[in-house]
């Protein structure tokens, strides 16, 4: 688990020096902060017995009107009757406006799970890494994109998510 961790973290800083290394060759003239944009999500969902909460903060690089990259973070927590999980992770966002109401997204996520379930008096605890890659596409206005994704590495039985396809919103300011 630690080799797949500490892999994960590498593969995290060559990308954002990659990143870091593209904003410095696009142009020398130009204010970094300027291109950049944050945003993201945040989610409370209760229903009787169970409580879902998410919050995921992201940021993005306006290469040009069209091009953009960045990085988010990601914390959700779910409590029901039976069930407690917490994720946690980092994902790179790329998004592509072949004009401006429509958004493309291609998004890599990668999430630590761990997960405690209670049946029959027994508790079954479990802990792993799930990637997801995200294809989605998007109605943009202004600074908010609505839309729907699908996650192409999608599996039923380690996915934080009930579903391949997934609707969102997404906001940078």
């Amino acid at each position: 688990m630690k080799v797949i961790l500490i892999s994960n973290i590498k593969s995290l800083i060559l990308v954002f020096l990659i990143f870091f290394s593209l904003q410095k060759s696009y142009s020398q003239d130009e204010n970094f902060w300027s291109h950049v944009r944050f945003g993201g999500n945040i989610g409370i969902g209760f229903t009787d017995n169970t409580f879902n909460g998410v919050i995921a903060p992201s940021a993005i690089y306006d290469f040009n009107n069209q091009f953009s990259m960045g990085f988010g973070l990601n914390f959700g927590y779910t409590d029901s009757q039976d069930f407690t999980a917490t994720n946690y992770g980092a994902s790179l966002i790329t998004l592509y406006n072949p004009f401006p109401e429509l958004q493309l997204s291609a998004e890599f996520e990668q999430m630590g799970v761990s997960t405690s379930f209670e049946i029959e008096g027994e508790n079954l605890d479990d802990s792993y890494w799930y990637p997801a890659l995200f294809i989605g596409a998007g109605y943009r206005i202004g600074f908010v994109s609505i839309g729907l994704r699908y996650d192409v590495l999608y599996d039923e039985n380690k996915s934080i998510y009930a579903s391949a396809y997934a609707p969102f919103v997404r906001v940078f300011f």
